[in-house]
């Protein structure tokens, strides 16, 4: 699984590990958040461009983000690109926790960041969407708060 970065180019999983660990050990009494969000855009053709962003917030003083993109080619509703948005971004962060579990960064708690908000089409999909990541022990942030997703993610779809 690679990984892409605008200060460190791609990057496998222990290099993410491993400039993760550096960044946090930098400033140890930051405080910090991790942050995993996703988002998708239509392609030209009949498929979806989903991206996962992993971020590093040193409150106060800005952070690093990582990204992933995979191309799916297959016809998606609007609530399955949602969910599958959702899953992602699941899947991300427990491999964040099992890439430090050892080394005590998995003592923060990961907060999901999902494209759905109040307004427009998503609205319907907030209760089932917050449900199961709540469900799976993460804290979720929606739109207008859900910047890892509507922001970071989404600069790279």
């Amino acid at each position: 699984m690679l990984y892409q970065s605008p200060s460190y180019g791609e990057i496998d999983a222990n290099g993410l590990k491993k400039r993760i660990s550096t960044y946090m050990t930098e400033k140890k009494d930051a405080h910090y958040r991790i942050i995993v969000g996703s988002d998708s855009q239509k392609t030209n053709g009949s498929g979806y461009d989903f991206v996962v962003a992993i971020a590093i917030h040193r409150v106060g003083s800005g952070g690093i983000y990582f990204w992933k993109r995979d191309m799916i080619s297959k016809k998606m509703s609007l609530k399955e690109r949602m969910y599958e948005e959702a899953i992602r971004s699941l899947v991300s962060a427990e491999t964040i926790f099992e890439l430090f579990r050892e080394n005590g960064i998995s003592k923060y708690n990961i907060e999901i960041h999902v494209d759905i908000g109040r307004n427009g089409d998503t609205r319907d999909m907030i209760a089932e969407i917050v449900g199961m990541v709540r469900s799976n022990g993460y804290e979720v942030k929606i739109k207008p708060d859900s910047f890892g997703a509507s922001k970071i993610a989404d600069r790279h779809t």
